[in-house]
């Protein structure tokens, strides 16, 4: 029976990463069902509070990454206010539109739509609209380093 749980870990941990291409699959969710699988089937007394807190914390991080990774580059090339608080909103749409490529596109046309709206020049807006490319890039970077954070931290907990 362990084996068999540890079949569904390792998929559920793998799953996380997939929702990196398809954002329709709650990545944070799927490793916390990977966590509380491990907790209540196999040993939750090795898993320590410190682990509970930080994972906490990781995942409230894990969320927003994309956002504030969107905003922050979007900022950096110039974009407006509202071309940041659009980049955001784009995120969170573009995870239902069209997967895998809604969240890369549609926060890159409503930046520029936003952007050109405003009277910025093409140019303007194509290098704001460029910066949510880059914040959806730097997003994932962020997002897969702090996923195979969380997951090395509960291997480490469970076998030291």
């Amino acid at each position: 029976m362990s084996v068999l749980i540890w079949i569904v870990i390792i998929a559920l941990f793998l799953a996380s990463f997939v929702s990196l291409v398809f954002p329709i699959i709650p990545g944070p969710l799927v490793l916390w069902l990977g966590f509380l699988a491990y907790y209540f089937f196999l040993n939750g007394n090795e898993l320590s509070l410190f682990f509970w807190i930080a994972m906490v914390l990781l995942t409230i991080l894990l969320i927003v990454s994309d956002i504030i990774a969107n905003s922050y580059f979007v900022k950096k090339y110039g974009g407006s206010k509202w071309g940041e608080r659009s980049a955001a909103l784009g995120v969170i749409v573009g995870s239902f539109i069209i997967p895998p490529f809604g969240i890369i596109v549609v926060p890159f046309l409503i930046v520029l739509v936003v952007e050109l709206v405003q009277k910025r020049t093409v140019n303007e807006a194509l290098k704001a609209a460029m910066g949510s490319l880059f914040g959806f890039l730097s997003g994932s970077f962020a997002k897969i380093i702090i996923q195979l954070f969380m997951i090395i931290w509960f291997f480490i907990e469970i076998w030291i």
